[in-house]
């Protein structure tokens, strides 16, 4: 049973770290103070090294020996073979889903473009982001491809390590969330081929405007 609840008190610290780092509250190149974070998460200095070990396992933290654990920081390489790996996955779990969405699948993503539409109009950049990243999960999940899933996931959390936010202004917003229809179209339409084409189209081009903000 202790064992059980220790697990559980790790897991439960590593998802509180790994929110912190993606969304920025520790910045790449931050160290992670032990005794400042287990003073607020009200936890002792064991689930913290345990949980450190796991985001340095996802590849979101580099432990240094002497010197102690930082949040990564990307080179220039590493970035774009991030976003060019996370586009031919995307692109491969997108022809997936084109063979095999359902009705209620299809009406979910709807329902997303639909809410990013509705950001886009109320300059909501925040949600808009935060949907766009819902939005790409979702079609991950329900590709029908696990193991892709299960990549893409780990592809994008090393992304988001970058915080540079490349959805800024209604324009950008606007040309994101038609590509999301021109995905959505695809795979409506069964069209597998189109559905990749459209996905790793989407996905470069975010590369290319995270380039344009160097």
């Amino acid at each position: 049973m202790a064992s059980r609840q220790h697990g559980s008190l790790t897991a439960t610290v590593h998802r509180e770290l790994e929110g912190m780092i993606l969304r920025g509250d520790l910045a790449s190149g931050d160290r992670l103070n032990e005794q400042q974070l287990a003073g607020l998460l009200g936890v002792s200095r064991g689930p913290i090294r345990e949980a450190a070990r796991l985001l340095e396992r996802d590849g979101l933290v580099v432990a240094l020996a002497n010197q102690g654990t930082f949040v990564r920081q990307l080179s220039l390489e590493d970035a774009l073979e991030l976003y060019d790996l996370r586009a031919s996955i995307a692109g491969y779990s997108c022809s997936c889903l084109a063979t095999r969405s359902t009705a209620v699948q299809r009406a979910e993503l709807r329902a997303l473009i639909e809410q990013m539409d509705a950001c886009i109009e109320n300059r909501d950049e925040e949600t808009y982001f935060e949907l766009n990243l819902r939005f790409h999960e979702r079609v991950a999940a329900m590709a029908g491809a696990p193991r892709a899933a299960r990549i893409y996931g780990a592809l994008d959390k090393e992304v988001r390590l970058l915080r540079r936010r490349v959805l800024h202004g209604t324009e950008s917003m606007r040309f994101s969330n038609d590509e999301h229809k021109e995905i959505f179209g695809a795979i409506e339409a069964g069209d597998a081929g189109r559905a990749k084409a459209a996905a790793e189209k989407h996905h470069l081009n975010g590369k290319h405007r995270w380039i344009n903000t160097l």
